[in-house]
């Protein structure tokens, strides 16, 4: 029809293919209809403090595990605190009595990610949907992030001390290694990447001799698995923390491999019989290839999960909002503040989802309306670090939404979330 501009096909496009979600218990009913036989759902957030985000998550990801038969939740988070969830939820350990308790596990910065308020429910729910049931049919919840070194390096020698284990010596050695750079990765990193003083050798060791006696370690509680993982961070993240001060790209792509090199550890830990929830922001889930990503030549972990397992075996959600408040911080380090969100940029993709109606809409590309949805537009990405009046010159990502993601979520008015009151304190 004549006169009718790009903006225009794409809102109507929006108009006649979302659906509304009206606060319903049906509300999801599309989503879960959608999912048929893939092995791994990806859920993102368009920031990491954004309440309504976290909660449509957590109930997608509940009727994931009731109607699907879903088995992990993994998430961007430190693995050796989402193993202290992990060991409540499937009643290993003792040491908590309820999900606030064990959420204050979460210490390092950005803390708020997930000691906040809106996962509680999450956790309770999970702890009593695997009471009772075989540890083999209980519902793991990971972390797959790099940002641990320290943390699991302390995970590794407090097991092996406790076990006597012939790896003690080779453990010891590594963490010696790193002793003088008093747990400042920008220290180690300096160190390591221009004047060769790294601990690269060490590291590799104590991967190659807790992967040799993994076997060793075999017991009800996951010992295995929870020794394997802390060693691959260590190394992983040695490697990390060595790039990122020279090559920028290369650090995040050696950060998204190793997200999804933890899923496959786990999934591998599950016998291959796993279906895994994984919860990561947009720029992690949404496949890169459909952004400029791929001109800076970066991956992601949608992109690789997609390249491993098939796309028809994966299956991406995006999450957006046109305009609210926000949990973030002014600096790396900083407290958190709650931030406005401004309204969505003109002609970005949060723009139009609000121009085709102010309200909260859920959508699915199919083959029969992908092609509506293939111009390369701005989708906007909220760090943990943001700062609202700069917004529009650099947190919006060009994307081709219908190929980087399977659904979309939009929410038009969105609320920060709830951090716990220990996530207020520079930890």
């Amino acid at each position: 029809m004549k006169g009718v501009t790009m903006v225009d096909k794409m809102i109507q496009a929006i108009q006649q293919h979302s659906i509304p979600i009206t606060g319903s218990k049906n509300d999801l009913d599309p989503f879960v209809s959608a999912i048929t036989n893939q092995k791994y759902i990806l859920l993102g957030e368009a920031s990491h403090g954004t309440s309504e985000f976290y909660k449509i998550r957590a109930n997608m990801t509940k009727r994931l595990i009731v109607e699907k038969g879903f088995t992990f939740i993994a998430v961007e988070g430190d693995w050796p605190a989402c193993q202290e969830v992990n060991r409540y939820i499937k009643g290993y350990s003792n040491q908590f009595k309820k999900a606030r308790d064990v959420l204050m596990s979460f210490k390092r910065w950005p803390t708020w990610m997930w000691a906040n308020e809106e996962i509680i429910d999450l956790i309770e729910w999970l702890k009593d949907f695997n009471q009772g049931k075989p540890s083999e049919k209980k519902v793991g919840f990971h972390g797959i992030d790099i940002y641990s070194l320290w943390e699991s390096m302390d995970e590794i020698l407090m097991y092996l001390e406790k076990r006597n284990s012939p790896d003690l010596e080779v453990a010891r050695k590594a963490f010696t290694c790193f002793e003088p750079f008093n747990r400042e990765a920008e220290k180690y990193a300096l160190s390591s990447a221009f004047y060769a003083e790294g601990c690269h050798e060490e590291v590799a060791q104590l991967l190659t001799e807790i992967r040799i006696n993994k076997q060793t370690y075999q017991d009800s509680q996951e010992d295995s698995l929870n020794v394997e993982v802390n060693a691959l961070i260590t190394a992983n993240a040695e490697n990390y923390y060595t790039t990122m001060v020279t090559n920028d790209n290369e650090s995040w792509n050696i950060r998204d491999r190793h997200m999804v090199e933890v899923i496959h550890k786990i999934d591998s830990f599950y016998n291959h019989d796993s279906k895994g929830i994984i919860w990561e922001h947009n720029t992690h889930v949404g496949d890169a290839r459909a952004t400029d990503m791929a001109n800076e030549g970066l991956v992601n972990v949608g992109q690789l999960l997609r390249e491993e397992a098939g796309t028809e075996n994966v299956f991406i959600v995006g999450f957006g909002t046109h305009h609210g408040t926000v949990i973030a911080a002014a600096e790396w380090g900083d407290n958190f503040k709650k931030m406005n969100t401004p309204p969505a940029v003109a002609g970005s993709w949060e723009d139009f989802l609000y121009k085709a109606g102010a309200y909260d809409k859920f959508l699915v590309f199919t083959e029969k309306n992908r092609h509506l949805f293939v111009n390369k537009i701005g989708h906007r990405a909220i760090g943990v670090v943001y700062n609202p009046q700069f917004e529009h010159y650099g947190n919006y990502v060009p994307s081709v939404i219908s190929e980087r993601y399977d659904a979309f979520v939009f929410v038009n008015t969105t609320n920060a979330l709830t951090p716990l009151e220990v996530t207020g304190v520079l930890i």
